[in-house]
């Protein structure tokens, strides 16, 4: 009798012990997400917010951000890259640059980068410093993201693309070199999680059911070549989900005021003013990218998504394929989902 008692106490112990042993590890956080971000940071100033949101994240240690690319052909895209990141304290993030043969842009908002100091004791002074002073400074884009994939843990990055896809198709064509023996193709589905980009829709927009979203059209055969042969996972935010996100102009007059002129504030009272709300494509693909197990939006069952001839995109559903899209379910998520965006985009440096 006195034995059968120990073994049961002793056994209740060993579930004690077990219990206290997977706690830690069950509460445990997660690694920071590996980031690549790839941007136009031109037409729009929802850029310039999802570039803040993953500078909050990585102090947050949710994330840690690799290297920015510019899809953008403007010589002073890489240099307001350079502003954003000294900005919050970041300055040794690579920048890469697509080279003649991308989209040209025009951008009301990178003006910032020639602003100055308007306090007297730093005239003449950078109001947003930075080193890079003209895209020509900057190396090319493949050459940096072959840089940060190659020395990425494999199966770890996640790229978020919220510009054109000229890069990243350049990615693909990459040939093998000294920063990798693998080929461009080989090196992503080596070193990359998933793809996440702001590109399409899913959804008809204005009655239109073959909406020819403007990331996709501005190089569509680059698009339609990312769309074929990337080979790893990807999600879509279709053009539907950002208009449904409106960025409210009320965070834009309030939550930005621990410094007194902030890059965020500033480009989008350049672009949209108050009282206008901007919609939210591209911080989208951020959230999703690096707090995509959080549950902030639902999912399409995975399919392929095809860029037709006109820039179009199409969904086949496919239990086999691996693309799928956002989908905000009701209007309990649309509120989660701004609230989170304002948040983190507007976070203190």
């Amino acid at each position: 009798m006195a034995r059968s008692v120990c073994r049961r106490v002793a056994g209740a112990l060993l579930v004690v012990v077990a219990c206290c042993v997977a706690t830690p590890v069950a509460l445990r956080a997660a690694a920071p997400v590996p980031v690549i971000f790839d941007t136009d940071i031109c037409g729009d100033c929802d850029d310039v917010a999802a570039l803040a949101m993953l500078h909050a994240l990585e102090s947050r240690e949710q994330c840690r951000l690799l290297a920015v690319t510019v899809t953008a052909n403007h010589p002073l895209a890489a240099p307001f890259v350079d502003c954003i990141n000294r900005f919050y304290g970041r300055m040794e993030i690579p920048v890469g640059v697509v080279r003649p043969g991308g989209v040209e842009e025009q951008s009301v908002y990178l003006k910032l980068t020639e602003a100055t100091h308007d306090d007297p004791a730093f005239a003449g002074k950078d109001r947003y410093p930075h080193t890079l002073r003209h895209a020509n400074d900057a190396p090319d884009a493949v050459e940096v993201l072959r840089k940060a994939l190659a020395a990425a843990e494999d199966g770890s990055v996640v790229v978020v693309q919220v510009g054109f896809s000229t890069n990243l198709a350049r990615l693909l064509d990459s040939p093998a070199d000294a920063t990798s023996p693998l080929d461009g193709k080989a090196l992503v589905a080596k070193k990359v999680k998933l793809l996440e980009l702001m590109a399409g829709a899913f959804q008809p927009i204005d009655g239109n059911a073959a909406y020819e979203e403007y990331n996709v059209v501005k190089d569509r055969a680059a698009a339609a070549k990312l769309a074929a042969a990337w080979p790893t996972e990807m999600i879509w935010s279709g053009f539907e989900i950002g208009i449904a996100l409106p960025y409210p102009s009320q965070s834009i007059l309030e939550d930005f005021r621990d410094v007194p002129h902030h890059p965020v504030a500033e480009s989008y009272k350049i672009l949209s003013p108050p009282p206008q709300d901007r919609p939210s494509w591209d911080l989208t693909s951020v959230l999703d990218g690096v707090l995509g197990s959080r549950g902030y939006f639902d999912r399409s069952p995975p399919g392929k998504v095809t860029v037709t001839e006109r820039g179009a995109t199409t969904f086949s559903p496919d239990p086999q394929g691996k693309h799928r899209y956002l989908v905000l379910k009701d209007a309990a998520a649309r509120a989660r989902v701004i609230e989170a965006l304002v948040h983190l985009s507007s976070q203190p440096r």
